[in-house]
Parts: structure tokens; C-alpha cells; sequence
């Protein structure tokens, strides 16, 4: 979801933010790597290394190891942003925001299971709720249309593969779209 949060804001919506166009595929294949690539590489080692049973991750204590290093690459990764200082800060916290909302989200993991899938959906659907209201130039209605029907299918895949529970989803989605909505209205306002 960080590739499609950062999408956005780097080619969907310019005047979101300074960045020069040159550099904003580097910054997108920075994020591609750091948010997604490295993470999953992480969790497949993890995986193959039998720390984690499945990459389904079905049980708590097989969410807490996978969650809390992909909150540390998601903090390193902004801590390096904000070291850049010709780099548009709302990269940064927009990141941050992103990082902390996981961080939030692994503590959770310790003692109840959230729909991780459906925070960072949320997370989506609030960025484009949020540009929409701040961004006059913004063409909301396909966005918004598209992240509301990815919503639905990640929630519909999570409850068909037994994942998740109903109540586990709406949870998700919930605290990604509330969480992200208010600090990323913050962040533009």
C-alpha cells in the first residue's frame, strides 16, 4: 500500500508535494524497495528459516516478528528521508505517518489480530479522501471509486481464505482510514 499511498502523491496529485519530476521516479523505486521488496524478502527468509510456520501468518506469534522488522525498515527508511534536506519534507512524514500507523498496528498484533491488509487499504482511501478536499485540481471520483473496490476485494480475500474475521476487517479498515485521514489532513492543511 506505501507504493500506491506514494503513487499518488508523487504522480496522481503534482502539487502535492515540491518534488522535482527528475527525481520522483527515484524517490518512487526507494519506497518500491524499502516498503515492499525489502519486507517481503525479509518475511520469505523468515519463512524459509521456519521462525515464521507460514507466510499466511495465521497466529499471533507468527505476526510479531514479520510486523516489528517491517516497522523498523519503514522507520529507518524515514529517518534516511528526513537526513536529505533538498527533499520535500512531507515525503518524510508521509512516511512517518505510514510507519506510524504500522508501529501502532504491531503493538496491536501482541494481543489481538488485525486485519494488516485492510489498515493499509484504509490508509489509501483516506489519502484520497484527503486530497480530494485539498486538492481542487484532483479528479477524485476514480481514485476513490478504485481504492473503495480494492477494499472490498483485499476484505473479501482475507475472509475467503480464512484469515480474517468480519470483525477483524472492519477493525482494519476502521483504524487505517480514521488514523491516516487525520494525520494526512494535518499533514495538508
Amino acid at each position: 500500500m506505501p507504493t500506491l499511498v506514494f503513487g499518488l502523491i508523487l504522480f496522481g496529485v503534482p502539487e502535492a508535494s515540491s518534488v522535482p519530476t527528475e527525481f520522483k521516479l527515484r524517490i518512487f523505486y526507494l519506497i518500491i524497495i524499502s516498503t515492499l521488496v525489502i519486507p517481503m524478502v525479509t518475511i520469505i527468509g523468515l519463512r524459509l528459516s521456519g521462525t515464521v510456520k507460514s507466510l499466511h501468518m495465521a497466529e499471533l506469534k507468527d505476526r510479531l516478528i514479520p510486523f516489528s522488522v517491517t516497522s523498523i525498515y519503514f522507520l529507518m527508511t524515514v529517518y534516511f528521508m528526513r537526513q536529505i534536506s533538498e527533499l520535500d519534507p512531507i515525503m518524510w512524514q508521509s512516511l512517518a505517518v505510514i510507519a506510524g500507523v504500522i508501529v501502532f498496528l504491531t503493538i496491536v498484533t501482541i494481543f489481538w489480530k488485525m486485519s494488516a491488509h485492510m489498515t493499509g487499504v484504509g490508509g489509501l482511501l483516506a489519502l484520497v479522501v484527503v486530497f480530494s478536499m485539498n486538492f481542487p485540481n484532483f479528479a477524485a471520483l476514480y481514485p476513490l471509486l478504485l481504492s473503495i473496490i480494492l477494499a472490498g476485494i483485499v476484505g473479501s480475500a482475507r475472509l475467503a481464505l480464512n484469515a480474517h474475521r468480519p470483525l477483524e476487517i472492519y477493525v482494519g479498515l476502521s483504524y487505517g482510514f480514521v488514523s491516516c485521514f487525520l494525520l494526512f489532513s494535518w499533514l495538508w492543511s
